[in-house]
């Protein structure tokens, strides 16, 4: 790991005076994020502090600078806003490694709020998060952790007890799985429903179910539950959407599906659930081998899958190829699903002989590759562009070969990147320590405060569970500050917060926020459908995003909305955008 710490640290120094000239062209409402950026750093640097790294406190003393840079800011703009005159020093003073941990703002509500609001808060949010699924602690479960490296069988495993079950349901990270199983499973003969973020087909007489995991009701009951790629439960953003079906799902059998580094933290919640449990490991039995040399774009080979971390360089590498008469299909995060599968379809069929593609691939979908090719080692994660960690090295990599069509998968890198995947590849995994919480809607019953101020007190308190911690609620708050003129009752901003989409999107963001005006401003009884005048790429996948937006939006607020035109224009979008692709 030491190879991987000094990377990490040259990183952190390096990037000092790009987010010194950032947060001071920033204006306060937008440094929220970076807040809780530059803590992250000061965290990661703590860990660090034994490695008696060259220039550490130099290093280690500028962030704690940027940090106070940006929180004095925060707190002049909390003045400002609610005619208040706090301190910085008042602020902090005997408070300072939970400033570190929750940030100013936090600090500050959890130092000013009335005992009752306290108590209130103790009386909702139990000290033990399994206190707040009763009907789940009623039961009796048993859970079968499916664990191992990628492209074992372990979803496939946990489906064949599905299909046996009356009523089950499965449980994805992603759209486009719900929907491959949703498929798979009905074309198997067993009756099976979707319900994700954006679309629902409800089959009668289905006694399944395929959703994305943040679909899952609680009040409904199971046979037999699929969660899928459990190890996201330590994800900061989505993660406490695993933690809460965990905790509260009901049904009498449950199969965890996932990475092996999870496996010390699900038996530490199941064993305080007192649930009875049963672990399958797993194994490949199609070698992954790593190629010494470095790869050449004149290298490339049937079967090869290039991955790299950004749509532009899909596109440009794509494009090389393209050139060179080498047909490529194209994976990346903005492709609505129905591109997607045509793009693996064609991939499949031998109709494009390549595949280029972002770490998209590294979840759920098999594909027949032959060897995996890595372009980038770094990523833009949310917050920063890091180097891969051991683990995204080990599921990319793994989805290389294919059980009766490659009965070896290759792995390479391009340039000097080799070295680099052979040392993660070989790397004992970091162990995940922790199950992310989300505050639940019994936050609305805490009185006396906004629900900016709940969230951002909630996110403040300790678990008093080691192996549990608060997700990130930036995002809800970046929200929440764009509707605070709106002056809506909380239990409305809590159904908004509810609302998926991509908050960064500015396009996406003002479309969310014509929404509101017209529910709430204009009082119109159906939202106006969006629409799109430049048909090029970028345009047609925002537009996509926007038409999920309406239906999702409209789902969510019981509002008519036609169903037939999202369908019918969904479909019209993926084959403009299928097009575009083939012509790159």
């Amino acid at each position: 790991m030491k190879k991987a710490d000094e990377r990490n640290f040259r990183k952190l120094k390096n990037q000092i005076p790009q987010i010194d000239e950032i947060v001071k062209n920033t204006k306060s409402s937008g440094l929220w994020e970076h807040e809780a950026s530059i803590r992250k750093k000061v965290k990661i640097l703590k860990e660090m502090k034994g490695f008696n790294f060259k220039e550490f406190n130099q290093v280690f003393n500028r962030y704690l600078e940027l940090l106070e840079y940006v929180s004095r800011r925060l707190i002049e703009d909390y003045n400002r806003k609610n005619n208040t005159d706090f301190k910085f020093e008042e602020i902090v003073l005997n408070n300072y490694e939970g400033y570190l941990r929750s940030g100013i703002i936090s600090v500050l509500i959890s130092s000013h709020i009335p005992e009752l609001v306290s108590r209130d808060f103790k009386r909702v949010f139990p000290a033990n998060p399994k206190e707040e699924y009763p009907a789940a602690r009623r039961m009796k479960r048993k859970f079968y952790l499916h664990l191992g490296e990628t492209n074992t069988g372990k979803t496939y495993n946990a489906l064949e007890a599905l299909k046996k079950a009356d009523k089950g349901v499965y449980l994805s990270p992603l759209r486009i799985l719900a929907l491959e199983n949703f498929e798979k499973l009905n074309g198997e003969g067993v009756k099976c429903s979707l319900t994700t973020g954006e679309e629902e087909i409800i089959l009668e007489g289905a006694g399944h179910l395929s959703c994305t995991i943040e679909k899952l009701d609680l009040k409904d009951s199971y046979d037999v539950a699929v969660i899928d790629e459990v190890q996201m439960i330590k994800d900061e953003q989505r993660g406490a959407a695993w933690t809460r079906a965990i905790l509260g799902v009901r049904s009498k059998e449950v199969h965890l599906c996932g990475a092996s580094n999870s496996k010390e933290l699900l038996i530490d919640i199941l064993e305080d659930l007192e649930e009875e449990y049963e672990i399958r490991e797993y194994h490949r039995n199609i070698p992954l081998m790593i190629e010494d040399a470095s790869f050449s774009y004149r290298d490339i080979q049937p079967g090869d899958a290039l991955v790299t971390f950004s749509k532009k360089r899909v596109l440009e590498i794509a494009g090389f190829y393209s050139a060179q008469g080498i047909k490529a299909s194209m994976i990346y995060g903005d492709l609505p699903p129905e591109v997607r599968r045509e793009q693996y379809r064609a991939f499949i069929n031998k109709e494009n002989t390549i595949l280029v593609t972002t770490d998209a691939i590294g979840m759920g979908v098999n594909l027949p590759i032959r060897r995996i090719v890595f372009m980038d080692i770094r990523k833009f994660d949310g917050s920063e562009i890091r180097h891969l960690n051991s683990q995204e090295v080990k599921q990319i990599a793994g989805r290389a070969g294919r059980k009766g069509i490659y009965e070896e998968g290759y792995v390479v890198g391009y340039g000097r990147s080799t070295p680099f995947i052979r040392e993660n590849i070989l790397m004992k995994d970091e162990l995940i320590f922790s199950a992310v919480l989300g505050p639940s809607e019994a936050i609305l019953d805490i009185k006396g405060l906004s629900l900016r101020e709940k969230l951002a007190l909630w996110s403040t308190k300790e678990e008093s569970i080691h192996y549990y911690k608060k997700m990130d609620v930036s995002e809800y708050l970046i929200v929440l500050d764009a509707l605070k003129s709106y002056k809506l009752k909380q239990d409305i901003q809590w159904k908004l917060l509810k609302i998926p989409f991509d908050v960064s999107k500015s396009e996406l963001m003002d479309k969310f926020l014509s929404y509101v005006d017209e529910l709430f401003i204009g009082k119109r009884g159906e939202l106006t459908k969006p629409y799109c005048h430049i048909r090029n790429l970028y345009d047609l996948e925002v537009y996509y995003q926007q038409i999920s937006l309406y239906y999702s939006f409209s789902k969510n607020f019981n509002l008519p909305f036609d169903q037939q035109w999202v369908h019918e224009e969904r479909s019209q979008v993926s084959s403009e955008i299928i097009e575009i692709l083939r012509r790159i």
